[in-house]
């Protein structure tokens, strides 16, 4: 990124005034479904059980004809406040990355301060905590997915970084103008998600319709595109939460003036599995 500094989009909550129009851009078809930030209003928040000043907008779980691999919050805790054990489930592994403030996550004894850009990798089983030792309110995504072992793969360890300290890699063929920040390495077989950041500077393209066997999550966090949704070409923009089916065909052009990025979630790495009971 050189010089450029990104900038991550949050929600303010907040409700409309009574006069605004009830028209929005809100969609849930079969394949796609668009979340658009006019849609993260307090009155939709979710408390979590065993946190503290702290609220959620749950924006991804599974649910028929919706999310079936993972799900995905965007969370706010307020000075003070936090969890000691914020995963409920064993065998989840997860994914914070902070949009706002800071956020201390404690990692099996071993406190880390992650800023705007950081990211921790959670290990299925892993010991962690969150807090917000800071002044003022922390913001932040949680994606959640049950972890898939396969025997003879050894289970990927929790690690800390940050999208600063990641150098994007650029796509073959497009001289920058599509890269993805990859914060595993995509031939590690112990990972069976993925949760990067697309980045497109203004004008840049998927240039093809993209059709694959991995689920969606795409949180835009800066600039504006045109995205092609199996058949329909839709808006959006920094705050917007897009769910992909598998399968749906997918593509986007960056429409600037600034880039445009976005947090991808997809399952990867595993056969597809057909027998009962496995």
């Amino acid at each position: 990124m050189g010089y450029y500094t990104p900038a991550y989009y949050t929600p303010a909550g907040g409700l409309p005034g009574q006069s605004a129009l009830l028209t929005d851009r809100a969609i849930v078809k079969e394949a796609y479904t668009v979340i658009p930030k006019g849609v993260m209003r307090d009155i939709v928040t979710s408390n979590l059980p065993g946190f503290t000043k702290t609220r959620s907008w749950i924006i991804a779980r599974p649910i028929a004809g919706f999310a079936t691999t993972f799900s995905q919050l965007i969370v706010e805790i307020q000075p003070g406040g936090g969890a000691e054990r914020p995963e409920p489930e064993a065998g989840v592994e997860g994914v914070i990355f902070v949009t706002t403030g800071e956020l201390t996550v404690t990692i099996a004894g071993e406190r880390h301060v992650l800023a705007a850009g950081g990211y921790a990798f959670l290990a299925p089983g892993e010991t962690w905590s969150l807090r917000n030792d800071g002044t003022d309110a922390a913001g932040f995504h949680w994606v959640r997915k049950l972890y898939e072992r396969v025997e003879g793969i050894a289970v990927p360890q929790s690690f800390v970084t940050s999208d600063q300290e990641v150098v994007p890699r650029e796509m073959p063929d497009t001289d920058g103008a599509w890269a993805t920040t990859r914060f595993v390495d995509p031939d590690d077989l112990g990972h069976d998600m993925h949760v990067n950041i697309v980045t497109f500077q203004p004008g840049g393209s998927i240039p093809f319709a993209e059709t694959h066997v991995m689920e969606h999550g795409l949180f835009v966090l800066e600039g504006k595109a045109v995205y092609r949704l199996n058949d329909d070409w839709v808006e959006v923009e920094a705050g917007d939460f897009m769910w992909l089916r598998a399968f749906c065909p997918q593509a986007c052009y960056a429409g600037g003036p600034g880039p445009f990025r976005y947090l991808l979630y997809k399952d990867v790495n595993r056969q597809v599995m057909l027998g009962p009971g496995i």
